[in-house]
């Protein structure tokens, strides 16, 4: 599962397609690779009003389409290169929308949970159960997709909530369903500074060490799915409880 910087890993011939040649060269036929995507969104205010009235307000939005909507800006644009490139294929949710490549790409995207997207059944446990390990090169250090697995697996309660509405595509033409999740945008409990998927990625790095490296200039680790969850489920009971 890769989250990267284009920036931070600087000029690559070919550009974003370069990088991904190198990492499908890099896990051959035999390997996978997961990035996530989520939607560009430009209805996303809508979310912000009072539920009686979203649907109305959701009339003349464009509909999310699986194949068709571009990813999320924010995670990238690598990802929306890797979106368009030939073989990879996407899960079909507007909010933890995942595409993938190689030889068990249809296992991770395929009949995902509509409801708690990051948690069990979703494509983040399906990709710890099968080993899966997380490339960063110069990405963002809030910006670990997993760790919002293992807000769902940490003992710890109440966890905050949250319910989207979002116009959907289907066969019968769009329909305004209603999405409900784990708060993966504030986080599922206040906490200060505010920011703890950073925090737990900084003490990660140091107690555990993984595999470090450079890809051009930005500094890259490859890490452990399963020991990242089971590091961060630890941290939340202790902080976050």
């Amino acid at each position: 599962m890769v989250h990267a910087s284009l920036r931070a890993i600087g000029p690559v011939e070919r550009d974003a397609d370069g990088v991904i040649d190198a990492l499908q060269a890099a896990v051959g036929p035999a390997g996978t690779l997961l990035m996530v995507l989520g939607a560009e969104d430009p209805w996303a205010w809508v979310n912000e009003r009072p539920e009686e009235v979203r649907a109305a307000l959701l009339a003349d939005a464009t509909p999310f389409d699986a194949w068709q909507t571009a990813s999320d800006p924010e995670v990238g644009a690598l990802a929306e290169v890797f979106r368009r490139r030939p073989g990879t294929v996407m899960s079909d949710h507007p909010e933890g929308r995942f595409a993938a490549w190689g030889r068990r790409a249809m296992e991770f995207t395929t009949d995902v949970p509509w409801d708690d997207y990051f948690g069990p059944g979703s494509p983040l446990e399906r990709f710890v159960e099968a080993g899966g390990r997380v490339l960063r090169m110069g990405a963002d250090e809030n910006t670990t997709t997993l760790l919002h697995y293992a807000e769902y697996v940490a003992p710890i309660a109440p966890k905050r909530r949250i319910r989207r509405h979002r116009l959907v595509a289907g066969p019968d033409g769009p329909s305004v369903r209603v999405v409900d999740a784990l708060d993966d945008e504030a986080g599922i409990v206040d906490y200060s500074p505010g920011d703890y998927f950073t925090v737990i990625l900084r003490q990660f790095l140091s107690d555990r060490r993984p595999r470090r490296g450079r890809v051009g200039g930005a500094p890259s680790e490859l890490i452990d799915g399963n020991e990242l969850v089971s590091f961060a489920v630890a941290w939340m009971e202790r902080h976050l409880a």
